[in-house]
């Protein structure tokens, strides 16, 4: 498996590919004069659902923010409740 970011201007999409095609995907938004990356969307292919595949791409997009000392907002209920089940966000995470 493997990511790519295609970041353009204050947004973009992290895709999670295997060696045939996406897995799935996680959309964002960067407001850096506030230093928040909002996590817009997470979808995750149906033959994919059920396997984490949708909390590796938070993780990735977390781990993008912390590169950029962003804090993250997830917009999206999903992100929003693996983000609460981490113990490991404090530093970044926005809940609000």
């Amino acid at each position: 498996m493997r990511f790519e970011n295609n970041k353009s201007g204050n947004g973009g999409v992290i895709t999670l590919n295997n060696e045939l095609k996406e897995i799935g995907r996680l959309t964002y938004t960067i407001f850096p004069e506030d230093s928040k990356f909002i996590i817009s969307f997470v979808l995750v292919h149906p033959e994919f659902e059920g396997r984490g595949m949708g909390k590796y791409l938070v993780e990735e997009a977390i781990k993008f923010a912390r590169e950029n000392n962003w804090k993250v907002y997830p917009h999206c209920s999903y992100a929003r409740s693996v983000m609460m089940r981490m113990n490991d966000v404090d530093d970044v995470f926005l809940n609000r």
